[in-house]
């Protein structure tokens, strides 16, 4: 398949994100004083800008590839629900598949910024899992869903806010494997190997570290080890372990590599992560081999790190990116 062909096939895929939603709100303005009440700086605020955050992230990375993201989650019953609610149709997405609980707030991260640095980060959320009725609720919503709707990959999605909880992953995991739709995972600590004998495991170094009863370093024998255990304790058929700068590990059980990232102007790492997660998926859906996946998921995580703030991929940069790689390679 070309590099064209491949873009195009991104607008015929459908896939499901299920897991935490943030608003990544930000505060914008200028610093020129210090308080006289304390040693911090004094911010002119000048704008305010509330963006879909976590797995409201992902949806719009899918959705800037061309494809249709499906986002399935809880929030609160709290004004900042009210605010994620009007940013759901103001970026197109499908909204009829978010919950709302009054047993938990809705996830805000707010960053101060001035002068384009960040100063400061405030973070407003409830991390415990779900209650009996919410995994309810949610399991018959995820469920219905997944009768009436084709879906080529699963995104679970887990920043450890309480969404994906134990009960919620096995479901998840029992209904995809009935239904054959494979699934990628992001996970995070809490229930790092629950996520049973899925297609493709996405850690970053940081959390195979946190996760690992030995010591993991960024060399080949090092994750491979850690890859290995991976597929002993959870049965996954693939890994994929983002390096940050030194790009990404890939273990396909055949062979294993590490794939440099490319050398960029980094402004902000935020929603790095949520790039090379919807990449996978989109990749995986066409049937494309891990080596091509992760170029591409490392070519889209690397792209949003010149960027100040959570925003999704450009398309048609990754596009021409992704050809003069090909290129490259040949």
């Amino acid at each position: 398949m070309d590099t064209n062909q491949l873009f195009e096939a991104f607008n015929h895929i459908n896939i499901a994100v299920i897991g935490d939603v943030i608003i990544d709100r930000y505060l914008d303005g200028k610093v020129d004083r210090i308080s006289p009440e304390a040693p911090v700086p004094i911010v002119h605020l000048k704008k305010e800008d509330n963006r879909l955050g976590g797995a409201g992230n992902v949806a719009l990375n899918i959705k800037a590839m061309g494809a249709t993201p499906f986002l399935l989650s809880i929030i609160g019953e709290d004004e900042n629900a009210d605010i994620f609610e009007k940013l759901m149709p103001k970026n197109d997405l499908w909204k009829d598949g978010i919950l709302k609980s009054r047993e938990r707030c809705t996830t805000v991260k707010t960053r101060v910024m001035a002068n384009h640095q960040q100063l400061l980060r405030v973070d407003r959320e409830d991390t415990h899992e779900l209650s009996k009725s919410e995994e309810e609720n949610f399991i018959h919503k995820i469920q219905t869903f997944l009768s009436v709707q084709n879906i080529d990959v699963i995104i679970l999605q887990d920043y450890n806010k309480g969404v994906l909880s134990l009960s919620v992953i096995n479901k998840i995991l029992s209904l995809a494997e009935k239904k054959e739709i494979p699934i990628v995972v992001d996970p995070k600590k809490a229930n790092f190997l629950a996520f049973k004998n899925v297609e493709i495991f996405k850690p970053n170094l940081k959390e195979i570290q946190e996760s690992t009863p030995f010591e993991v370093l960024p060399n080949l024998v090092s994750l491979k080890k850690a890859s290995d255990f991976l597929r002993t304790k959870s049965g996954a058929k693939n890994t994929i372990i983002t390096l940050s700068e030194k790009g990404m590990f890939i273990d396909d059980s055949q062979n294993f590599q590490i794939i440099p990232t490319q050398i960029r102007n980094i402004a902000d790492v935020c929603g790095a992560g949520d790039s090379v997660i919807s990449l996978t998926a989109l990749g995986l859906a066409l049937k494309l081999d891990l080596k091509e996946i992760a170029n591409l998921a490392n070519l889209a995580g690397g792209q949003v790190c010149e960027k100040v703030g959570v925003v999704p991929v450009d398309k048609n940069q990754l596009k021409r990116e992704f050809e003069e790689l090909r290129k490259a390679s040949n």
